[in-house]
């Protein structure tokens, strides 16, 4: 992963501290990520509803009691069926960059490096395993 911290991560986060003109006040960075993630939801939501490439079909997720956990994930589903047509993944890639941008931008005002924060995150999962349960 070290390559590409170098290459991708950081100088993704150098380019948000470069270009981020306005917004610059943590208050609005914080509700520009609370719009991002709205922007997220509003776009799936659209590709059910006006697109129809995808559809939810959600329901009670259910398994056998006496499964080994391991196996658990066999039965459970994330309700999505079909996929994505190219305009409604360009918009959602979209709306996630638009995210990443915001959550980086906090990032740089608390001076904290993505990279790091995912590499800890990393560390974690492989640390609990499957006692993380998220």
């Amino acid at each position: 992963m070290d390559k590409f911290k170098d290459t991708t991560i950081d100088s993704f986060q150098y380019a948000v501290e470069d270009l981020l003109v306005r917004n610059k006040s943590i208050l609005d960075e914080m509700s520009k990520i609370q719009d991002s993630n709205a922007r997220i939801n509003r776009t799936i939501s659209k590709a059910v509803t006006h697109c129809g490439c995808i559809q939810i079909n959600a329901k009670k997720q259910e398994y056998p009691e006496n499964s080994d956990f391991s196996n658990i994930k066999e039965y459970l589903s994330s309700h999505v069926e079909g996929n994505l047509c190219t305009e409604c993944r360009d918009h959602l890639e979209k709306d996630i960059g638009r995210l990443l941008f915001y959550l980086t931008t906090v990032c740089n005002n608390l001076d904290l490096n993505l990279y790091d924060i995912i590499l800890k995150e990393y560390d974690r999962l492989k640390l609990f395993g499957k006692y993380n349960l998220r």
